[in-house]
């Protein structure tokens, strides 16, 4: 029997002394199904680049119910609202991989110079994968910042081995976390999985974040299977007024492999309407090449799942690194 090296604690209903997991729907891809899909063709090329928004400047702060929304690139967002300033999943480096010379890279910049970052106050880690935790970005941060570093079980273990200064608060699903301000985090279920390398599967956890602000509840998932919706159904009866979903609409095919661990836009669809989210805005596309799909495929399919399903395009909102959504008043 394997030993976690990140996490100690009781057995659960998704932690079995050993590994996390998802109730009911077992992340059960194996190596053999990896290589299957790597080297089974069907990859449409992507760009070399592939430029997004003029880079914006955020304010210092939004004040109270205010609530402005950056997309910084692939899964990174910065959240202001009732003066705090909330990063999630930062990834400033030029690759999504353990090495620099080799793995996922960027086709455009991320939206927001580092420099021009605002005061950081809380940083939000979903999971362990490379492409939404970014230990150099952390540190990074930390050097110029002094934030409160939020992450589900085990993830600590993981941030303090590479920097011993960068600690974290790590909590379990179902834990609501206070922020101040008025604010606070709840970590939600999602189907998915984690591993920073071979050895480690599932041996720290992930997690989607419900932020209570003045402005509404804020529903972030970083990445997620649908399975039978029931997560997402939930939530919205859990939080009746959510003001904004933040939801991954890229990474998903080919279907066979990745339906269990992404969703598709058709999907991402669904989420907003089982949460009954107020707007959504999407996330986990066109910045690092991940799987098969063509890089303009997830807003191409957002708007036809959009027009199917009745839904304005306007109430789920596609922008570039550098974009802003504005929910301080009407959306632009």
């Amino acid at each position: 029997m394997p030993t976690n090296p990140y996490y100690a604690g009781p057995p659960s209903d998704h932690f079995d002394g050993t590994r996390f997991f998802s109730p009911g729907h077992p992340f059960n891809k194996s190596r053999k199904d990896l290589l299957k899909w790597q080297f089974g063709g069907g990859k449409v090329a992507w760009p070399k680049a592939y430029p997004g928004e003029p880079f914006d400047v955020p304010p210092a702060r939004v004040a109270g119910s205010g609530l402005r929304v950056t997309s910084i690139g692939h899964a990174s967002v910065l959240i202001q609202t009732a003066g705090l300033n909330i990063l999630i999943d930062p990834v400033w480096s030029e690759r999504a991989s353990p090495v620099a010379w080799a793995g996922p890279k960027r086709v455009n910049p991320p939206g927001i110079r580092f420099e021009d970052l605002p005061p950081i106050d809380i940083v939000l880690v979903s999971h362990n994968h490379y492409d939404h935790m970014d230990i150099a970005t952390l540190s990074r941060l930390r050097r110029r910042h002094g934030f409160r570093l939020i992450t589900p079980l085990g993830n600590d273990r993981i941030l303090t081995g590479a920097d011993s200064e960068l600690t974290a608060e790590t909590h379990d699903w179902g834990a609501r976390v206070p922020l101040g301000e008025g604010l606070a985090v709840h970590f939600l279920p999602s189907h998915h999985w984690s591993a920073r390398g071979l050895g480690d599967r599932l041996m720290a956890l992930w997690a989607a974040f419900m932020i209570e602000t003045p402005a509404g509840a804020i529903y972030h998932i970083a990445d997620t299977g649908y399975r039978d919706g029931a997560l997402f159904r939930e939530a919205g009866r859990m939080f009746p007024h959510i003001r904004l979903a933040i939801l991954p609409i890229g990474a998903y095919e080919p279907r066979w492999f990745m339906r269990d661990q992404h969703i598709n836009p058709e999907e991402a669809v669904r989420i907003l309407r089982d949460c009954g989210a107020d707007w959504a805005l999407a996330h986990h596309w066109g910045t690092f090449r991940l799987t098969n799909e063509g890089i303009d495929e997830p807003p191409r399919a957002l708007g036809e799942a959009l027009a199917a399903a009745g839904i304005a395009p306007e109430r789920f909102r596609v922008q570039k690194p550098g974009g802003v959504l504005d929910l301080s008043g009407d959306p632009a």
